[in-house]
């Protein structure tokens, strides 16, 4: 049983997934892959703390802190591929962004085999905690902005929160500076 809740961003409409203990997942209204990693029964109750936990969170993120993704217990649904590479988002300080390639790399020396960096896009674009795991501080090694699921326009709204200089990344397909 899975228990939801929404949340009201200043990028928009955010909803909340849990299941008794752990939060599964975040998404901003119509967002790209909305939902599709909780199967099951979902209940609407925000009652539950880990529901309220994550707001709070929240709150503290839009308000300009930096809140410890530690803070929340987090149960992404996912492949062991897919964990891994959220497991390494989650290691991007704020502020800072890492890319495609270097999480590909990154993943080959700990697995002592061949990893591409289409195949960790494909990771990033299908994480189900948005915000929380910053899988909007994955970049294009051009300096792009290939992509977010919640939007691009979001990415660049949570990157300039968190203190990134815009200036320095593109749009992807746009060929335009920020």
């Amino acid at each position: 049983m899975y228990y939801s809740t929404m949340y009201t961003s200043p990028l928009g409409g955010v909803k909340l997934v849990c299941n008794e203990e752990n939060l599964a997942g975040l998404w901003f209204t119509g967002q790209k892959y909305f939902g599709a990693s909780v199967t099951g029964e979902v209940k609407e109750d925000g009652g539950q703390p880990v529901l309220k936990a994550a707001k709070t969170w929240l709150d503290r993120y839009f308000a300009g802190e930096k809140p410890k993704i530690s803070e929340l217990p987090l149960a992404p649904n996912g492949s062991e591929f897919r964990r891994e590479v959220w497991k390494i988002l989650c290691e991007i300080p704020y502020g800072e962004v890492m890319t495609y390639g270097e999480i590909a790399r990154k993943i080959a020396a700990e697995t002592n085999s061949k990893m591409s960096a289409r195949a960790v896009g494909g990771a990033v674009g299908h994480n189900p905690i948005s915000v929380i795991i910053p899988c909007h501080r994955v970049v294009g090694a051009d300096g792009s902005l290939t992509g977010y699921a919640g939007g691009v326009d979001k990415k660049i709204k949570l990157l300039e929160l968190e203190g990134v200089a815009s200036e320095m990344f593109f749009i992807s397909g746009r060929g335009t500076a920020i």
